[in-house]
């Protein structure tokens, strides 16, 4: 069991009417977890409805869910939370290189509007599989969400310029042994927005951060490096239910969370991220 908290002291930072949150995950009963996957969250289930209460704390009037790693390529899951929640959502689902056509519209008339990239354990589609996922997203009309060790990032920055999907490199690029801003690494993720291409997701700080919190000040230096070159190309996530914390002692407080990292922005930035930018890229109306 988890505690979960859904409501509390609003957030400091106010977010605008139809914020977007790019991020998170949600579950109902009846879809197990599958082989080569990590199981369902704990008890209880985050479900749409629980989710819609503490997006109600936080101001947040629509969002992008993402497929879990629990269900990997079998996306019933995401379907079925996506009919409960209606046109205020969007899905980001998993398909592979013998996904049909038939089953690309039957998904895109559920909801889903991109597809995941998760080449870290658990992951169900890897970097393997990135230029077929790419080009199938591309005649579809979809998106990629991209997840990788960032640290390796050069390894595969050419592969990743080639793409013709509109891509997010997710999760803070998931630099799990530290990037500097006038480092390597975000010179190469500011080269990949450069092609018109990228996007760069702010959600999971915790799961990388080598500073830590409260500040996160690793991620947020990083952060403020990517907003000055290119703030017309962030997204924001609560990343919701945040899987990877298996305590309540150690689950995050949402409204503490999201003034922390929002608050790396200046206001008509912070606008952007959550409203203007995830509004045009997910195609909501």
């Amino acid at each position: 069991m988890i505690d979960r908290k859904l409501t509390g002291d609003r957030p400091a930072i106010r977010m605008p009417e139809g914020a977007i949150d790019s991020q998170c995950h949600m579950y109902l009963p009846g879809y197990p977890a599958l082989p080569g996957g990590p199981p369902n969250p704990p008890d209880p289930l985050p479900t749409p409805s629980m989710y819609l209460q503490m997006a109600a704390w936080l101001g947040i009037d629509r969002v992008v869910v993402t497929q879990g790693n629990a269900q990997q390529g079998d996306n019933s899951n995401l379907l079925a939370c996506l009919a409960e929640l209606g046109d205020m959502a969007r899905g980001v689902g998993s398909i592979d290189s013998e996904t049909s056509d038939a089953e690309m519209q039957r998904l895109t008339d559920g909801g889903i509007v991109g597809a995941r990239i998760m080449d870290l354990p658990g992951g169900a589609v890897g970097l393997s599989q990135l230029e077929a996922v790419d080009a199938k997203a591309k005649a579809h009309g979809w998106k990629m969400a991209v997840q990788f060790d960032g640290n390796t990032i050069l390894d595969h920055e050419d592969r990743l310029k080639a793409l013709q999907s509109d891509w997010i490199f997710d999760h803070h690029g998931k630099f799990f042994v530290g990037a500097a801003p006038d480092g390597p690494e975000i010179a190469a993720v500011k080269r990949l927005i450069d092609t018109g291409k990228c996007w760069f997701k702010l959600a999971g700080c915790y799961e990388s951060s080598q500073a830590g919190a409260p500040e996160f000040a690793d991620i947020a230096a990083n952060t403020r490096e990517i907003a000055a070159h290119a703030p017309d190309r962030l997204l924001w996530g609560t990343n919701w239910p945040h899987n990877l914390i298996k305590t309540t002692e150690d689950y995050p407080d949402d409204a503490v969370l999201l003034d922390t990292v929002l608050g790396w922005l200046d206001a008509e930035t912070m606008k952007k991220t959550v409203l203007d930018n995830p509004e045009m890229f997910f195609g909501f109306s």
